[in-house]
């Protein structure tokens, strides 16, 4: 990522609102899911809780038994009326429990509730490569 986001972007993005994260499901088709999120800008990463089984983590994970990676591109938009943001980047999915302990103290911080803890949470961690942004 080279530079980041002007400082209107940065208060937007730090605002506790709603995205969507489009992922390609295996046929290549678009699976778009509504969820919540953090930005890290001095990692550069975004960051989104989930369960391992969920329809997001598995299509960045690829599809089972075939050996065929996921994309791995992703793209997180957050929209407030005709303000948004949208931030692409390579995505990856882990299950370790120092990476998802602060993915959930920084969702925890943004939200004002810490996250829901269902069986095989697990984190996608958006290494954020390109911003698009209107009306910031």
């Amino acid at each position: 990522m080279s530079g980041g986001p002007p400082r209107a972007a940065e208060d937007f993005l730090a605002e506790p609102l709603v995205a969507t994260l489009t992922t390609l499901r295996p046929d290549g088709s678009p699976h778009v899911a509504p969820v919540r999120f953090t930005w890290d800008r001095e990692a550069g990463l975004a960051r989104v809780l989930t369960v391992a089984t969920s329809r997001k983590a598995r299509n960045l994970a690829g599809t089972p038994g075939t050996g065929t990676p996921g994309t791995g591109r992703v793209a997180l938009c957050q929209v407030a009326g005709f303000r948004w943001i949208t931030l692409e980047g390579r995505a990856t999915v882990s299950a370790d429990p120092r990476r998802i302990a602060e993915a959930a103290r920084r969702y925890t911080r943004r939200y004002l509730s810490p996250p829901p803890d269902p069986p095989g949470r697990v984190v996608i961690e958006i290494a954020v490569d390109h911003f698009l942004y209107l009306n910031l």
